[in-house]
């Protein structure tokens, strides 16, 4: 088989392993890495670089430059490497890391644990474990407001989580998952607009709207086709897509959360406090009917259902290709 039909074969694989095992705590993550050199960037372009708002944005710019092609440099060469000595020691690997760019279990396992915990310790335990998902404070969240929350979580990272790294890797393997993997977690870790990384992180943050502008739009519309197979309102779902996708302050977040709304019937994001400081965030869908437990469950079987078609569609398409072109 050539390089790239097993380049895709890994894809598949890693996915396929991800829905089996998750994110199993006790092995190394390739994002642990990743965060450890933006934490090194950081210290090291803040020391390099004048202590200015555009001394601040030209090191941030240098960090958002050099961890995804590091990232993706050094993935290319193990994998080089291990295609040299033989092609299945390079699919076993390529599996590996392709897995490792998937989100799917682990985010449904952590959506899932927070109604869990609700329910099971109530309110004061379930805001300390949503907190662990989102950015929001969240020590004075009401029940809603938590299930509001994780649904906005499983709905946004439908794409960061699954899809985006799916298209990234469908031509380019595990070494573009990396490299998408490497620009998210640059903005979860430094894209954020507070006094410290207002200027630093503004470079991150914007390769990371550009990098999920597309993902975010097919991950919308894979979510508005599955939602009637999973007994939703898909009809309503175009409906508030077309109506709340850009009800957000960043370009992607609101394309799939105004689906998961619509499909649910419920309203969603609203005003937030980040950092002791009120956010007023327009709502999006509508308010049919309170959100409730198993609305988290729905917005897990949308992120399953919306990844399972891509995935079919990007790999049949993408082995078409490879047959009739030789690849």
């Amino acid at each position: 088989m050539t390089l790239f039909r097993l380049t895709l074969l890994s894809v598949l694989a890693g996915f396929l392993i991800d829905c089996l095992v998750g994110d199993p705590h006790w092995l190394p993550h390739p994002v642990m890495l990743i965060g450890k050199g933006i934490s090194l960037c950081e210290k090291a372009f803040r020391r390099l670089f004048p202590n200015t708002d555009r001394g601040a944005f030209f090191g941030g710019l240098a960090t958002a430059i050099l961890i995804p092609l590091l990232s993706a440099g050094v993935t290319f060469g193990v994998l080089f490497g291990l295609w040299k000595l033989s092609p299945w020691a390079y699919v076993a690997m390529s599996s590996i890391l392709c897995w490792q760019c998937f989100a799917a279990r682990c985010l449904k396992t952590e959506a899932c644990r927070v109604v869990a915990v609700l329910e099971r310790d109530g309110l004061e335990a379930a805001r300390r474990q949503i907190g662990m998902l989102v950015g929001r404070d969240t020590d004075a969240l009401t029940e809603e407001q938590v299930l509001r929350a994780t649904v906005e979580t499983v709905a946004e990272n439908t794409s960061d989580g699954v899809i985006a790294p799916l298209l990234f890797m469908i031509p380019f393997g595990a070494v573009g998952g990396l490299f998408y993997k490497a620009i998210n977690t640059m903005d979860s870790m430094i894209g954020y607009k507070n006094e410290r990384y207002l200027y630093f992180g503004r470079a991150a943050a914007k390769l990371d709207d550009a990098a999920n502008f597309l993902p975010a739009r097919v991950s919308a519309l894979a979510m508005i086709a599955v939602a009637p197979i999973l007994g939703l309102d898909g009809k309503n779902a175009f409906r508030v897509w077309k109506r709340d996708r850009r009800r957000h302050a960043s370009p992607n977040s609101a394309q799939t959360e105004s689906v998961a709304a619509g499909a649910l019937h419920v309203e969603l994001n609203g005003p937030a406090s980040y950092f002791g400081r009120l956010v007023d965030k327009p709502t999006i869908g509508d308010a049919d009917r309170p959100i409730e437990c198993a609305d988290v469950g729905r917005a897990c079987a949308l992120l399953y259902g919306a990844s399972v078609l891509l995935l079919t569609l990007s790999e049949a398409a993408a082995f078409a290709l490879a047959f009739f072109g030789g690849f």
